[in-house]
């Protein structure tokens, strides 16, 4: 079905950044997309985020590559520390392998692809879908406001679900089976206001144990992010009491030392913070009809993979790229779309269980390990021996360009 003006009609639910790519992207080809966000207004905030070479090339080609910016440097860095506060020079990720990630808050990337939406791109906020049936020419959508209590039907050529790990669209149009699969490990996030003391900017740390791990993520002109993680053998226990005393539990129960105790009063006393579960979201397909998913709600495939942000770019770009060359068969497009991304995909999931391994040591024999691979990915005579190729196992493939595989 074509709109008035006979362009096609898309619906796009969400508002974080596979959804405002996609939307970008629909709209260069010439799509009209609608996009519907559940919160009252746009997310100012964010955490740290990678982008690596996948969605490099993708924001480069949506043509906001430069809007991003970087915030990683020659002199950012992250050390290893211990309880007590002891130091050990560490590494600095944009220099980790020959296609370094960029380092960057969250908030970076939603604010360029939102500023580069053309001015008429309709934007709904306050609204969810509450059905979505389909035929062999449109996909017709109950939209509910939240603020007025309405709700209208409206028919669309094509509906991407852009809605994160628990997304709606995914229940509506794939049922209601539990597409989310629990590595046990909990994250809590925030934004700090400036650094940890005895810290300069661009100065970050890792203080990593078995089964838990905290991390100050540095950039080069902003205060950093904190991340805590930790493994927990009962996920839903630890939404039972207030998220900062889980965490305490988890880091107990030694004495948390000076550094760890400023960590937790800064997590406790944040204005806001991220505090979660780590799954990822495995389907047998990601499109039925008319319908497709993209990012978190498709594949996320977690933090410790580090490329939700470089996937949702990517992935929605190549979207409307399909869209593209397919004209009208948007059935056609959709699987192409899907051949060409699930293998990449593939992969990076299962990379999230070995860098999980840098991220959270799971016991004693991966902390050890990960001792050993940290030390030799920040030996200055290890990198004048291998140079830019020194990195982590698996950085290799997050430098793919989707597109072009």
């Amino acid at each position: 079905m074509g709109n008035l003006n006979g362009r096609p009609r898309a619906l796009v639910v969400g508002l974080g950044i596979a959804g405002i790519a996609t939307a970008l992207r629909l709209r260069q080809i010439g799509w009209e997309p609608v996009v519907i966000e559940r919160a009252p207004a746009r997310r100012s905030g964010g955490y740290f985020i990678m982008l690596f070479g996948a969605g490099i090339a993708s924001a480069q080609r949506l043509g906001v590559l430069d809007a991003i910016g970087d915030r990683s440097g020659p002199d950012v860095r992250l050390d290893s520390v211990n309880r007590a506060g002891r130091r050990r020079t560490g590494m600095n990720p944009a220099t980790l392998g020959p296609n370094p990630p960029r380092t960057l808050l969250r908030g970076d990337a939603e604010r360029a692809l939102f500023d580069a939406l053309p001015d008429d791109v309709e934007i709904r906020y306050s609204t969810v879908p509450t059905r979505i049936a389909q035929d062999t020419t449109a996909a017709e959508v109950d939209l509910h406001d939240t603020a007025a209590d309405t709700t209208t039907t409206e028919r669309f050529d094509l509906v991407v679900g852009a809605d994160g790990m628990r997304s709606t669209v995914r229940r509506l149009a794939f049922g209601p089976a539990d597409f989310l699969h629990p590595l046990d490990y909990i994250v809590g996030v925030t934004l700090l206001d400036r650094p940890v003391t005895g810290y300069g900017t661009g100065e970050g740390m890792i203080l990593a144990e078995p089964g838990r791990s905290a991390w100050v993520f540095p950039f080069k002109d902003h205060p950093p992010s904190l991340l805590f993680s930790y493994r927990t053998q009962n996920v839903d226990a630890e939404f039972s009491r207030a998220p900062i005393e889980s965490v305490k539990a988890a880091f107990g129960p030694q004495p948390p030392g000076p550094i760890l105790q400023e960590l937790f009063d800064r997590f406790e006393t944040a204005d806001e913070y991220l505090f979660d579960s780590v799954n990822q979201v495995r389907l047998p397909r990601w499109h039925d009809g008319r319908v497709v998913l993209v990012g978190d709600a498709a594949w996320c495939v977690t933090l410790y993979a580090g490329m939700g942000a470089s996937s949702g770019i990517a992935g929605g770009e190549l979207l409307g790229t399909m869209l593209e060359r397919h004209g009208g068969d948007v059935p056609g497009a959709l699987r192409e779309w899907e051949a060409r991304l699930r293998p990449f995909i593939a992969v990076e999931q299962e990379s999230a269980f070995t860098t999980r391994s840098l991220f959270t040591p799971h016991d004693r024999k991966e902390y050890l390990a990960r001792a050993v691979m940290t030390r030799l990915m920040g030996s200055p005579v290890l990198s004048r021996v291998l140079g830019s190729r020194a990195q982590p196992p698996g950085m290799e493939h997050k430098a793919i360009d989707i597109a072009a595989v």
